[in-house]
């Protein structure tokens, strides 16, 4: 199997984790402040490496992949993930604030979109900014379990690429997000090596076709 299927379920979980790490403005809930507010205060950037398994509607495994995030608020953002199966190139996602990149190694074909072109009808059109992110999504606290504290995040509208998201919190950091979407499939992300508010270069959120590269799309100037 290619890792297209893998791709998608992992561009859903990134798409609903950094919408939730680069939205603009996040109100709290009426019942009171979740991890998941606490973690977001004062967050400005962010390092973090995870371990990514995918399971089918049976609960079997299909997937399993590591890779590595850096996020720049507001708007810029870095996924690289080494999917399995599929040699030591690394497929990436770049946000450079106006367009979204995605970069197949193995294809040499580069995919851009201007950002709020791409980013449409899915969690990630929070990351422009300037939007209260529970406009788009319910957001709850969950029982706690397996020595984390959960949030619950499930969309408002019928039309979103997931059906809902748990976030785990532990001491203060995100710890794992679980997320399932329509077809019953659950992409499970565990994170590890969190460096808060640590110093991104300017050119680490940023994109330039490798020469060769076929280039799908026309980005915003």
């Amino acid at each position: 199997m290619r890792l297209e299927f893998a791709s998608q379920v992992a561009l859903k979980a990134m798409a609903l984790a950094l919408a939730l790490m680069l939205g603009g403005s996040f109100a709290h809930a009426a019942g009171g402040a979740t991890p998941l507010d606490k973690y977001l205060d004062g967050l400005k950037t962010l390092r973090v490496s995870f371990t990514q398994s995918i399971e089918d509607s049976r609960g079997r495994k299909t997937d399993q992949s590591k890779g590595a995030l850096i996020v720049s608020r507001p708007g810029k953002f870095r996924w690289e993930i080494h999917p399995s199966g599929s040699g030591t190139a690394a497929q990436l996602l770049v946000a450079d604030g106006r367009n979204l990149w995605f970069f197949d190694p193995d294809l040499e074909q580069v995919t851009v979109k201007p950002m709020d072109a791409a980013l449409t009808a899915t969690p990630a059109m929070l990351l422009s900014g300037g939007a209260d992110v529970r406009s788009s999504f319910d957001i709850s606290n969950a029982a706690a379990s397996a020595g984390l504290e959960w949030v619950r995040v499930a969309p408002k509208t019928a039309d979103a690429d997931f059906r809902e998201a748990l976030l785990g919190f532990g001491s203060g950091e995100l710890k794992r997000m679980v997320l399932k979407d329509k077809l019953g499939q659950t992409a499970t992300l565990d994170f590890d090596h969190t460096q808060r508010n640590a110093p991104v270069k300017p050119e680490e959120v940023m994109f330039t076709p490798p020469a060769g590269a076929d280039v799908i799309g026309t980005p915003s100037k």
